[in-house]
C-alpha cells in the first residue's frame, strides 16, 4: 500500500475556513447552538478559530468539544467551507492537549473506551446476560454516570452471545436456495452494529439482496473508525481505515459493489477516510468509488429496471427520520423513494435536522441534555403520530428514537423484506 501523507487534506481544510465570509449561516443551522452558552458555534470554533491555530497544535477553544459534529454546518454553508471537517481536525489536537494536562482524567479514557465499539461488543457479548443486567441497573449506570460520566438515561444497545457473522456463515449457508450460476455479486460490509447488535438488520439486508438476485458475499472487515474519528483519537481510527482498505479493496478492484447498511460506516468509506483521515492512496479512491448505501444501491437497481417490486401492501402509517450522516452522502432520500413502492404504506419525512445522539456525543452526561433537547421536537412528533412503527437507516439514531418515544424503529430494508414477504 502506498503512503499517505495526512496533512494535505489539513491544508484543504484551512484553505476552506479562508472561504468562510462570516455570514453565519451555519450557526443558524447548528442544533446545539440554541440550547447551551457552552457552544458558541460552529464559525467561531471552526473557521475563525481556525485562523489562530498553529499546524500541530491544539485549538484555543476547548468549547470546540461541544460540537456534536451533526455535520448540518457543513452542508448548508453557501461557500464551501468544511466546517464540520474543521471542527473533526480540531478535536484530534484538543484531544491530546487534555492528555497531557491530566492523564487521569476519566472522561478521556471514556472517550478513548467510546471509540473501540467493536471491542465493546466483542466483550459484552462473551457475558451478554451479565452485560444486558447490568445496563438496565440503574444503581450501576448511575454509577458509570459518576466515574467515566456516561448517563444512566443514555440508549444501551442489547448484547448478544451469536453474531451476524456466525449466522451468515452458518445458518444461512445451509438453508439458503443456491445461487443462480453468474449471480451478479455484492460485498455486504455490514459494520459494528449489525455483528454485536442488530442482526436482523443484516438478516433483511442480505434476504432482500438474494430477492433481487444477488450473491451476497460477506468480506472481512472491521469497524469503519468513525467512534474513533469523532473521538478525536485519528491515529487508531487511521490503523483502522487501513485494515478495511486492505480487506475490500480486492472486491473494489473486481468491479464488485460494496454495499453498507449503516449511513455513518458508508460515509467513512466513501469520503472520511481521504478528506478527514487524509488517506490518499489509490485502494481508498478506489474503495470509495465502489461503496453504495444500500437503500442508494437498491434505488439504483430499481432506475435500472433490474429491482422486483413483487411487494405485498403494507397498510401502515410510517415516519422516517433522515439521520445527518445520512444526507451528507448528498444522494437524496432513497430510502424514501423505496418505500413509496410499497402498496398501502404512507411515509412522512420528520423534517428533523438532527435525533441528537450523533454517534456517542448523546451517551456523555455533560452533553446528554443538550443532545435531547436537539432530538425533543422529532421525539414530540413521532410520538403524537400515534405510529407504532418508524424507520431510520442509521443505529444508534434508531436506538436514541426507539428509547425516547417508545416506537419500534426498524432500518428502511426491514421494511422492504417485510413487503417482499421474505423470512429473516
Amino acid at each position: 500500500m502506498s503512503e499517505f501523507y495526512t496533512p494535505r487534506l489539513l491544508e484543504d481544510i484551512r484553505r476552506t475556513a479562508d472561504l468562510c465570509v462570516k455570514c453565519n449561516i451555519c450557526t443558524s443551522a447548528c442544533p446545539v447552538v440554541p440550547l447551551t452558552d457552552l457552544f458558541p458555534g460552529p464559525k467561531y470554533v471552526g473557521p475563525q478559530a481556525q485562523r489562530f491555530r498553529d499546524p500541530g497544535l491544539p485549538s484555543p477553544d476547548h468549547s470546540l468539544d461541544y460540537c456534536s459534529g451533526c455535520g448540518i454546518c457543513t452542508l448548508v454553508c453557501p461557500h464551501g467551507v468544511k466546517v464540520m471537517e474543521i471542527n473533526t481536525a480540531a478535536k484530534a489536537e484538543l484531544r491530546k492537549q487534555q492528555f497531557r494536562e491530566n492523564p487521569l482524567n476519566l472522561r478521556w479514557w471514556r472517550n478513548t473506551a467510546f471509540g473501540y465499539n467493536e471491542v465493546l461488543g466483542q466483550v459484552g457479548g462473551l457475558v451478554a446476560p451479565l452485560a444486558n443486567a447490568m445496563m438496565r441497573f440503574r444503581p450501576a449506570r448511575l454509577l458509570l454516570e459518576k466515574t467515566f460520566g456516561i448517563d444512566h438515561r443514555a440508549p444501551f444497545p442489547t448484547f448478544h452471545f451469536n453474531k451476524f457473522r456466525s449466522w451468515f456463515f452458518g445458518q444461512h449457508q445451509r438453508e439458503k436456495t443456491p445461487t443462480p450460476p453468474g449471480a451478479p455479486k455484492v460485498a455486504y460490509f455490514h459494520g459494528c452494529a449489525t455483528q454485536h447488535y442488530e442482526q436482523e438488520v443484516g438478516r433483511a439486508i442480505v434476504a432482500v439482496l438474494e430477492h433481487n438476485g444477488f450473491e451476497v458475499v460477506l468480506p472481512e472487515q472491521n469497524c469503519c473508525g468513525l467512534p474513533m474519528q469523532s473521538n478525536g483519537n485519528f491515529a487508531a481510527a487511521r490503523r483502522y481505515a487501513l485494515a478495511n482498505l486492505r480487506k475490500l479493496a480486492p472486491y473494489a478492484g473486481q468491479e464488485i459493489p460494496i454495499v453498507v447498511g449503516g449511513t455513518s460506516c458508508g460515509l467513512e468509506l466513501k469520503s472520511d477516510y481521504r478528506e478527514l483521515l487524509g488517506i490518499h492512496t489509490a485502494e481508498a479512491q478506489l474503495v470509495a468509488e465502489h461503496v453504495y448505501d444500500i437503500c442508494e444501491f437498491l434505488w439504483l437497481q430499481y432506475q435500472a429496471g433490474r429491482l422486483r417490486t413483487d411487494f405485498k401492501p403494507l397498510n401502515r402509517y410510517l415516519p422516517y427520520h433522515t439521520s445527518c450522516h445520512q444526507k451528507l452522502h448528498r444522494i437524496g432520500r432513497p430510502a424514501l423513494d423505496l418505500l413509496s413502492l410499497v402498496p398501502g404504506l404512507t411515509v412522512e419525512e420528520m423534517g428533523a435536522d438532527c435525533c441528537g445522539i450523533t454517534g456517542t456525543y448523546g451517551y456523555k452526561h455533560e452533553k446528554y441534555e443538550i443532545a435531547y433537547g436537539v432530538g425533543k421536537p422529532l421525539f414530540e412528533r413521532i410520538k403524537a403520530s400515534g405510529a407504532k412503527m418508524a424507520t431510520c437507516d442509521n443505529e444508534t439514531c434508531r436506538w436514541n428514537i426507539a428509547a425516547h418515544t417508545g416506537v419500534d424503529v426498524v432500518h428502511t430494508v426491514e421494511v422492504l423484506a417485510e413487503a417482499y414477504g421474505l423470512r429473516t
